[in-house]
């Protein structure tokens, strides 16, 4: 087998959060020390937590990531509520981050030019340093998930703008790398 990394989650407010951060940190050394990545889920639940996307949390669990050694953390995206927009917001968590590259989950299944939307400021302004996509991606169509896949990989890898990735997703450009 080639394996490059692990993946772990971690339930922060849950009343397993202290042995999944025990765990956590024995599966880090453990990965480090054998030249392997980590990616770790992080995202606050349990009846410790009122709400799930509060950006001081999504902020903490990306912190926590970065204390814990992970190489990436994927959190859910924020959800403001001083008015400020997600991606502003998530800029807070990526800088909670540091050196640990923060990707956000992809969401519930929306059109496209909402997700790319999305997706670009995320990494714009949130500083994302690239995505998650599952829902959006599987929930399609084969040709419209070839399509979906083909603009995000233009927006996260080549810096296209969301009306040109849109070109990509409608048909309109082919993106390759």
């Amino acid at each position: 087998m080639n394996i490059v990394g692990i993946g772990y989650t971690i339930y922060l407010g849950s009343e397993y959060e202290s042995t999944m951060m025990a765990e956590a940190g024995e599966l880090i050394a453990q990965a480090h020390a054998n030249g392997l990545l980590v990616v770790l889920w992080i995202y606050p639940r349990g009846k410790a937590v009122k709400a799930e996307k509060d950006p001081a949390l999504i902020a903490g669990a990306a912190g926590v990531a970065l204390c814990l050694g992970a190489d990436f953390v994927k959190v859910n995206p924020p959800k403001p509520e001083d008015g400020s927009s997600p991606a502003e917001a998530l800029k807070v968590a990526t800088m909670a981050s540091g050196r640990t590259g923060l990707v956000c989950a992809g969401g519930s299944t929306v059109d496209a030019e909402t997700f790319l939307t999305q997706l670009y400021d995320q990494i714009h302004t949130g500083g994302a340093v690239g995505n998650a996509t599952g829902r959006n991606i599987h929930q399609r169509s084969l040709d419209e998930a070839v399509r979906l896949t083909k603009a995000i990989s233009a927006i996260t890898l080549a810096d296209y703008s969301v009306e040109d990735a849109l070109d990509v997703f409608n048909g309109d450009e082919d993106f390759k790398l």
